[in-house]
């Protein structure tokens, strides 16, 4: 399956791949990639795959600055990818759509439910992250501070030898305007929230919180003991699987 372009006036080309299913009844499975992360992810690849082996319809995309779509990462914000994200699904991914969303694509895909509770009919987070350039803030040092008050931005180390991440001050800023964890989340669709007890990213409790939080009465939290941030060990895979499956026949 190739990559697709969706062309925007003024702003970043935006590569998603999106494959067909046989089944009409079933949703669209809309995956939404992590911070730095994209389509071509170990969670976005066994979804895309699995819903091929069930004949459901699944899209994947990349956020500006991220994977295969243009722009630069640096320049981007929570409120500009959710704007990416909403601008493939409105285009490609119809009316019935059960969303995805790890880790930072759960606090986006927080965000797509609320402006389109027409169109979603089931969320699911991965490690969920909403409000986490709250916690940033929080983490940073005093070197840390200080290149973000004289240069605008300030540099994390990165695993596996990529590049270093950069953390803007627009990021941090505009993450503000979009916060979810401070009043009742208005999201009346069913909700599962999939998350590690030793992830070291996203504190365990945050999943609780989340749901404290949902308006919705169909909420239900999975706890894996043994998993990380990550959640793409076999077992993880398969649960998140059955959690597919639960939320397409419910929707």
């Amino acid at each position: 399956m190739s990559v697709s372009i969706l062309k925007r006036q003024g702003l970043p080309d935006l590569a998603y791949r999106l494959q067909s299913g046989t089944k009409a009844d079933l949703p669209v499975i809309v995956f939404l990639p992590g911070f730095r992360s994209d389509m071509e992810g170990t969670k976005a690849v066994f979804l895309a795959n699995y819903a091929a082996q069930k004949g459901q319809a699944c899209l994947r995309l990349d956020y500006s600055g991220h994977g295969a779509s243009g722009g630069r990462f640096e320049d981007g914000t929570i409120g500009a990818w959710t704007k990416d994200a909403l601008a493939v699904i409105d285009a490609v991914a119809g009316d019935n759509i059960l969303l995805v969303g790890s880790s930072m694509g759960g606090w986006i895909g927080l965000l797509c439910t609320l402006a389109r509770p027409e169109k979603v009919k089931g969320f699911i987070g991965i490690a969920a992250a909403p409000d986490f350039t709250r916690d940033i803030l929080k983490r940073m040092s005093e070197q840390q501070h200080l290149d973000l008050a004289t240069r605008g931005f300030f540099s994390v180390p990165a695993d596996h030898g990529t590049e270093p991440m950069v953390i803007t001050r627009q990021l941090l800023e505009e993450g503000e305007r979009h916060t979810v964890l401070d009043d009742e989340i208005k999201i009346d669709c069913p909700v599962r929230l999939l998350q590690g007890l030793k992830d070291a990213e996203v504190p365990f409790q945050w999943a609780k919180q989340i749901a404290n939080r949902l308006r919705t009465q169909d909420k239900k939290i999975m706890y894996r003991e043994q998993g990380d941030h990550r959640l793409s060990t076999e077992e993880d895979l398969a649960v998140l699987a059955s959690l597919v499956d639960e939320m397409s026949e419910k929707a």
